[in-house]
């Protein structure tokens, strides 16, 4: 009787799983992005205003009540654009535009975003350091867009 954890059983659990990742992990990748820039973008246009909307208050063009829901419409579009994958692009594109205003609200708000400049974020800080890693999600599922025509042989 051969024993589950036997080498054979354990790498073809592990050859079934690595294909159900690589088959399903970047959809999951991209609707779980998608789903936190809707629901963070919903809440600012509701009215309820978060840590990134501390963006709107260090880099605007117009008041904060009018730029927090406007930042709010902008995530919402990213979201949107994250679930239809013709306009990942344009997700893409829209994420490198917001990019700068989180950098700048680190750096011209660090009196906010940090309780001890460089090391020691604020919970605002914790919440826009985190951007950085929805932005490199962000690249991770960019450099899959021509994944689909280089498995099937089509020009790039």
């Amino acid at each position: 009787m051969k024993r589950w954890f036997s080498s054979k059983r354990l790498q073809e659990f592990d050859r079934r799983l690595a294909n159900w990742m690589e088959q399903w992990g970047h959809r999951i990748h991209r609707l779980t992005l998608a789903i936190v820039f809707l629901w963070f973008g919903a809440l600012k246009v509701t009215g309820y205003e978060s840590a990134t909307s501390l963006i709107a208050h260090t880099v605007y063009f117009t008041s904060p009540e009018i730029m927090v829901p406007m930042l709010g419409l902008w995530e919402m579009a990213i979201g949107i654009c994250l679930v239809i994958h013709p306009l990942l692009r344009l997700a893409l594109l829209l994420l490198a535009i917001r990019l700068p205003g989180t950098l700048l609200a680190l750096g011209l708000r660090a009196d906010v975003c940090f309780v001890e400049f460089p090391l020691v974020p604020s919970l605002e800080g914790q919440y826009l350091v985190k951007d950085f890693l929805l932005f490199g999600a962000a690249l991770v599922i960019g450099g899959t867009i021509r994944e689909k025509q280089r498995k099937h042989g089509l020009r790039r």
